[in-house]
């Protein structure tokens, strides 16, 4: 799964995310996130579909809730599918 892009009405700019991916993995809701980083749960959903752009407070408790840096969690460019980020690292020399 891909991330999702945020749009950016000040320069124009993408700004995509993992959150439903990251969500998904740790099995939290988006009521959960919510609370834990203190925004309506609306937001989080905005923020997965790309409605919305995070405030750089509000990015960095979202990192801080998953233990990750913001380039893990945000980024200006599309993310690398799953499965093409797990078969690359766990597998370098291809079959044999």
């Amino acid at each position: 799964m891909r991330g999702k892009r945020s749009g950016n009405s000040r320069k124009g700019a993408a700004l995509y995310n993992q959150l439903a991916v990251l969500r998904a993995e740790r099995g939290v809701s988006r009521a959960g996130l919510a609370a834990a980083v203190g925004v309506n749960p609306q937001t989080i959903g905005f923020l997965e579909r790309g409605d919305y752009g995070p405030s750089v407070e509000l990015a960095l408790k979202i990192c801080g809730f998953f233990g990750l840096p913001v380039e893990a969690v945000f980024s200006l460019h599309p993310f690398a599918p799953m499965s093409t980020q797990l078969y690359r690292s766990a597998d370098p020399g291809g079959p044999t």
